[in-house]
């Protein structure tokens, strides 16, 4: 696929998950009902202003992985660039972590630790697959809501 299509397509996707998709599975994450899925809490690289994104999260141990479908072309995945330090709203609870974008990493094979219907949706609909990691930190009394 082309840049031009693939541009296309991720314009196209984006405005289905924005207004579609992400808002009823915000809520969903934030009430727990949503395990496959976390709220990304990280801060804006040019306004500073605190951004909430809906992401699907494999978790093992303190670490969590994230398949970003467009990968530097989205604006969270940037923002995570730009700060590291982000809070992820996990079953409920706010956590610390640290992420990092893993270029070296094989992110299709990395979505074989996701379910079924998760890896197909990101295969389906990714333009630019990455890996992204999040380290956790050990819970605290700050890790409260804001």
């Amino acid at each position: 696929m082309d840049e031009g299509a693939r541009e296309g397509k991720r314009r196209r996707v984006r405005l289905l998950q924005r207004y579609v998709l992400n808002p009823p599975v915000k809520v969903m994450v934030w009430a727990g009902l949503s395990p496959s899925h976390v709220l990304i809490e990280s801060v804006g690289r040019r306004s500073g202003k605190r951004r909430r994104t809906v992401v699907g999260m494999h978790i093992e141990g303190t670490t969590g992985w994230v398949v970003a479908e467009h990968g530097r072309h989205a604006g969270y995945v940037r923002n995570l660039e730009s700060q590291p330090r982000v809070r992820v709203r996990v079953s409920r609870r706010w956590r610390q972590a640290r992420a990092a974008v893993l270029d070296g990493d094989d992110p299709l094979a990395r979505l074989e630790g996701f379910g079924r219907s998760h890896a197909a949706a990101v295969r389906r609909f990714g333009t630019d697959l990455t890996t992204i990691r999040f380290d956790f930190e050990a819970p605290s009394d700050r890790d409260g809501d804001r």
